[in-house]
């Protein structure tokens, strides 16, 4: 279909991504945005749009969408994708999604967390993608539980506050837990930045579309549950020096800490945020944290 514009978008599409459209569609079914799901939808066609130019779908591929909302997002990846499968938690939107999709012999709508279900079960052995507007609430748990589900999505594209964004593409000197979290299975780039006021209701912050290439294989040679195990260590207290976070965190002399450290080439007084992903990796060797 080439690379996807407005002029692409369907006329349904179109009519849902207006702030009267949506408040049309909410009302329908006697529907309220929910703050505590943290549900706003979009009501910029340009920025869906970007959604769907960094999806870069194919006609064969498989979709796992999590808040779908009202499918503005469903509907253009059912017109691109063989299979999409939503899943929605708030039942009073399922009501409107069934209705809205029956007629798509390829979506499959789950009434459930993203959070307590398992992606695998879903979407089966096969490669798929994740596209999603992430509910805000979730965000950093939602991106978590889908990197390491098994078999672990090929992408993911979402729209993510914009604080969130940057946080997942940091890089020294300003790494977090969350960007380590990410970065250990994922390249994360942003690809759009989304006013505010392209929501409805209108939130507080920007947002930004996000594209995460996921590894085939480990690019790592410290396995997930030691690297993990260490960065949790170190970020207990992230302002303090890593010296003493580590050996207090990891529960081991100071000096057996400070051997390590120096030996990967770095230097104690330095703090958390300061790494980056391959120190991270050279000092779990040092800890004898590898394989």
């Amino acid at each position: 279909m080439g690379r996807p514009t407005v002029a692409d978008l369907s006329p349904e599409t179109l009519e849902l991504t207006s702030r009267r459209g949506v408040r049309e569609a909410l009302a329908a079914f006697g529907v309220r945005s929910s703050r505590r799901l943290g549900q706003n939808f979009l009501v910029e066609p340009a920025a869906l749009a970007r959604i769907l130019e960094a999806a870069d779908l194919k006609p064969d591929d498989a979709v796992l969408e999590v808040g779908p909302g009202l499918g503005v997002l469903t509907g253009e990846l059912l017109r691109r994708a063989g299979r999409v499968v939503a899943v929605e938690i708030d039942r009073r939107l399922c009501a409107w999604l069934r209705e809205r999709f029956s007629r798509f012999p390829h979506f499959t709508l789950v009434e459930n967390d993203i959070l307590r279900v398992v992606p695998g079960d879903l979407m089966g052995p096969n490669p798929y993608l994740v596209v999603a507007n992430l509910p805000y609430a979730i965000t950093s748990a939602a991106l978590r539980y889908l990197l390491e589900a098994q078999p672990k999505p090929v992408r993911l594209v979402v729209m993510v506050q914009w604080e969130v964004a940057r946080r997942l593409t940091a890089t020294p000197p300003e790494m977090s837990l969350l960007a380590l979290s990410v970065q250990y299975y994922a390249r994360p780039e942003i690809v759009a930045r989304v006013p505010a006021g392209c929501f409805y209701p209108t939130p507080r912050v920007d947002s930004a579309v996000v594209r995460l290439e996921v590894y085939a294989q480990p690019h790592l040679s410290t396995p997930a549950e030691a690297f993990f195990r260490l960065v949790h260590a170190a970020f207990a207290h992230p302002r303090q020096q890593i010296g003493k976070t580590l050996s207090a965190g990891l529960g081991r002399p100071r000096e057996e800490v400070t051997t390590a450290l120096k030996t990967a080439g770095i230097d104690p007084r330095r703090r958390p945020e300061t790494l980056g992903l391959g120190e991270w990796d050279i000092l779990g060797k040092a800890l004898e944290f590898g394989d």
